[in-house]
């Protein structure tokens, strides 16, 4: 194997690479990337037998080969490399050497048959959606994955796939995201996949805002996203999501309608003051006038202000600082209707007449 490459060419691959090689890892070979070169082309990948991502780019002049090299090491050198290199790489045995100007590196590999591959999916069916929107649904709920849940089945995303429509849903047991999007699907019944945090978050990463097509495949246990530039594959989590429906509250009667960005900033300001443990801050609404506190062990207060648009009866419901904020970002509009019941019910918080995004926060005992 032997090849010439600019280094802006295979740094950016390599950066993507990084996100799903496995650093603590129990077999050697899963903290190298696979290089297999053609006669136009070199593509990459890197598992760590969840996830794995395939990134390819276009090679001049090339002597066909295979190897693994040690993923850390080999993108340091690119990435320390002056800008605009052109790096030659060449195999001998097992040892990888890379010349570029006056530079000269060696690189121990691991035999290339050696790299575990994901196994093969069998499509059970398969949809087009734009990068963008993909990007956008995941964008508005991934914030309420849990992170390592004994309820293993809440440590990633739920994908709902119905005729016509995408869903995606999260949550940790104390608050829920959901969002919607148009889909050009077709199937017979509700289709649900659970897709793990880490295959969400480099999912995450490699998709652009674009309105290129990204290639969606679900198999009996794996998920596989390709695009012009990459595919990645990653298990599913086997388990039974929980009936989001029925969290998500319908019966409110008071709505609250505020500037999403002023209410923002002032949970923001006041949270500074909160307990750091449990981040509790208090809502006390009052017509036309919302006021948000809170104080902490060392007696120390905050108290902000907010006109709002509400009609109702006063209530003080109390919350945990972090989940509104996370709510009130991911609302893509000027203003947010809160819609509450009472103290101990939870509050639903969306775009005023949109059901597309909507977000759910579980009260805290004030």
């Amino acid at each position: 194997m032997k090849f010439t490459i600019q280094r802006e060419t295979l740094l950016k691959p390599l950066q993507l690479l990084s996100g799903v090689v496995e650093r603590r890892h129990t077999l050697p070979i899963l903290s190298n990337v696979l290089l297999k070169a053609n006669a136009d082309s070199l593509t990459m990948t890197a598992t760590d037998l969840e996830v794995e991502l395939v990134v390819s780019t276009n090679l001049d002049g090339t002597e066909a080969g295979d190897t693994t090299l040690p993923a850390r090491k080999f993108m340091d050198i690119c990435r320390a490399l002056t800008e605009g290199a052109v790096l030659e790489i060449s195999l001998d045995k097992d040892r990888a050497a890379i010349r570029s100007g006056r530079s000269r590196f060696v690189l121990a590999t691991l035999p290339a048959d050696e790299f575990p591959a994901v196994d093969e999916i069998r499509s059970l069916f398969s949809f087009s959606l734009t990068q963008s929107k993909l990007k956008r649904l995941i964008e508005r709920t991934q914030f309420a994955m849990a992170h390592q849940d004994v309820r293993y089945y809440l440590n990633g995303l739920l994908l709902e796939m119905t005729d016509g429509e995408i869903r995606a849903v999260a949550t940790d047991g104390h608050r829920l995201a959901y969002s919607q999007h148009d889909a050009a699907i077709n199937v017979d019944d509700n289709q649900q996949i659970i897709v793990p945090r880490k295959g969400i978050m480099e999912l995450q990463k490699l998709l652009k805002e674009t309105n290129q097509l990204a290639e969606i495949e679900i198999g009996p246990n794996h998920l596989r996203v390709t695009t012009e530039e990459m595919r990645l594959t990653t298990k599913l989590i086997d388990g039974r999501f929980p009936d989001y429906q029925r969290v998500i509250p319908h019966n409110t009667d008071k709505v609250v309608l505020a500037n999403r960005e002023g209410l923002r900033q002032a949970v923001l300001r006041t949270s500074i003051l909160t307990n750091e443990k449990y981040r509790s801050i208090r809502l006390q609404l009052e017509p036309n006038s919302l006021r948000v506190m809170a104080h902490n062990p060392e007696q120390e207060e905050a108290e902000e202000e907010v006109p709002v648009d509400y009609s109702g009866p006063n209530l003080e419901i109390g919350f945990n600082a972090t989940y509104i904020l996370d709510a009130l970002q991911a609302v893509d509009d000027e203003n947010v209707e809160i819609h509450l019941s009472d103290t101990n019910s939870c509050c639903l918080i969306s775009a005023p007449g949109s059901n597309d995004s909507k977000y759910v926060v579980m009260p805290m005992r004030l």
